[in-house]
């Protein structure tokens, strides 16, 4: 007998194959049956003729502390989301060295949430084994990230690795890949990985082939650089034989919109030349990430605690406001093509500076008075660092175009937000795509938008047997209403669910039940599916 028999379905399955009426048994965790089912089963559930889909992968998120905090995951479930892939951009909570905790904390707090309790871990493998044991009631999957593993090693030095530090890291790379994670990200735009030259990284990927890992990169530049930083990282993984997964995948900055046709260019050469390359995106025209990014790169130099130090000295602040006023040959400076009205404040962690959440920083700096730049960094003072913001630097004809290429899978890019105003991605990406890539815009059929975030993440982060509907696979379901899906989230409201999603399954157990959370914690850590050689 069945556990469970979904019935009278519209089945997306998530190969990208047209959608076939039918219905999809349970039994064990494990789709058992897919079609015509006549068996009996312990719960018959007719859905109507709503889409019945493979649950959704979040193939680039910041949840790494999130799930810990808040392991029931209504934000991701609420979505359809039943698995998320964290680590991602270099920015991760492990591997740690406890005589840099603090620096380690200080530099992840923005983008993976506060720390209100002690780290009982501090390799990659204990990091894994403790999100298990909280019984999250998703699945996830970690790459190792090169800030953790840089910071743990020499901290915020700007300059190369000795030959001893970079075998060190090696070791802590070859670690994390023996304890399942999917590969090493980077993050080549956030110090330190922006203090990393290009052939110290290629040395450290040569861990990755052994393991099969996949190299992801948030790249060096998305704006006036987005061309050479994406020959970058090409250029890294080329010399290392290995996989690579360019993140987010945007032109940032006016004056560089239309340039991602030429990143998807330089993508189909390397795929032509018999490189694995892939790329995602988010399904939005604003990004999201730490304050400190404005800021010219050599400013964090030491660290968050040095970098606030050095906010407070006149001649420091003089060189950052004049940096900030012209374009940078070294660095990308995109307040020159966006704006400071481009900026919005999303989070501050004191009750100080709460009501400036939701403002641009040109109308807190009128407010206050203040050269924009002044006000930045006052505010960065006064927090500590720790200010996120939303940065409006996109244009949807760009957008529209990377969630329309064959190679890209969607994903949120969300991060932790306990305060303030988070971007609106958190709650609504997945139902977006199908709103308003599908719906509206016609971008993608209703089978690609399936795809681009089931199997293909699946397939293309390891997942094992999870983001199609066939029989053996793990039961990870999402049963939607495809004319009533819709984000909910804006910018200035953005805590709210989605609607149109009846239905959410983990590992065969309901989690979600007409926009109800069961309280089911039937989530597991995803070890990768690695093959040694």
């Amino acid at each position: 007998m069945l556990d469970l028999i979904l019935k009278n379905g519209k089945i997306v399955d998530g190969t990208g194959n047209p959608w076939f009426r039918g219905d999809v048994g349970i039994k064990d965790g494990q789709i058992a049956r897919v079609g015509y089912v006549d068996q009996e089963a312990a719960s018959v559930v007719d859905v109507g003729g709503q889409v019945i889909a493979p649950g959704f992968i979040d193939g680039h998120c910041h949840s790494d502390l999130m799930i810990i905090d808040y392991p029931l995951s209504e934000i991701k479930l609420q979505q359809g989301v039943t698995s998320e892939v964290l680590g991602n951009c270099g920015l991760a909570p492990a591997p740690v060295s406890m005589e840099r905790l603090s620096t380690l904390q200080n530099y992840i707090q923005p983008v993976l949430g506060s720390t209100k309790w002690q780290w009982p871990w501090e390799t990659v493998a204990e990091y894994m084994a403790f999100v298990a044991r909280s019984s999250p009631a998703e699945h996830v999957a970690t790459y190792v990230a090169h800030g953790a593993l840089r910071i743990a090693v020499m901290g915020f030095d700007n300059r190369p690795a000795t030959k001893e530090e970079l075998a060190r890291m090696k070791e802590l790379l070859e670690d994390g890949m023996k304890a399942g994670a999917i590969g090493l990200s980077i993050g080549l735009l956030y110090a330190p990985g922006s203090y990393t030259a290009k052939e110290e990284l290629a040395e450290l990927c040569k861990v990755l082939p052994k393991y099969g890992g996949l190299l992801s990169t948030h790249i060096r530049g998305e704006g006036n650089s987005l061309i050479p930083s994406v020959r970058e990282v090409v250029w890294i993984a080329e010399q290392a034989g290995i996989s690579l997964h360019i993140s987010h995948l945007k032109a940032a900055g006016k004056r560089n919109w239309g340039q991602v046709q030429e990143a998807l260019e330089i993508i189909e050469d390397a795929r032509a030349r018999g490189m694995d390359v892939t790329c995602d995106v988010y399904p939005y025209s604003a990004s999201s990430t730490m304050m400190t990014t404005v800021l010219p790169p050599w400013t964090l130099e030491g660290g968050i605690e040095r970098t606030i130090e050095a906010l407070k000295q006149p001649s420091v602040r003089a060189r950052i406001k004049e940096e900030l006023a012209h374009e940078q040959t070294d660095w990308d400076n995109l307040l020159c093509s966006t704006g400071w009205q481009s900026i919005y404040v999303s989070s501050v962690q004191t009750e100080e500076n709460r009501a400036l959440e939701g403002k641009h920083m040109q109308e807190i700096a009128e407010l206050r008075g203040q050269h924009p730049a002044d006000c930045m960094m006052d505010l960065l003072i006064s927090e500590q660092g720790k200010v996120s913001i939303v940065y409006f630097l996109m244009s949807d004809d760009d957008v529209r175009q990377v969630v329309g290429y064959e190679k890209s899978l969607i994903a949120s890019d969300s991060l932790h937000c306990e305060t303030g105003r988070p971007h609106p991605r958190l709650y609504g990406s997945f139902p977006r795509v199908f709103a308003k890539y599908v719906r509206d815009d016609r971008v993608l059929s209703l089978e690609q938008a399936v795809r681009k975030i089931t199997s293909f993440p699946a397939q293309r982060f390891k997942l094992g047997k999870r983001g199609l509907l066939v029989p053996g696979y793990a039961a990870d379901v999402v049963v939607f209403d495809p004319l009533a899906i819709q984000d909910t989230a804006t910018f200035q409201e953005p805590r709210q669910y989605p609607a149109g999603i009846s239905k959410v399954l983990v590992a065969g157990k309901t989690a979600i039940e007409h926009g109800k959370h069961t309280h089911a914690r039937s989530g597991t850590f995803i070890t990768a599916q690695h093959c040694c050689h």
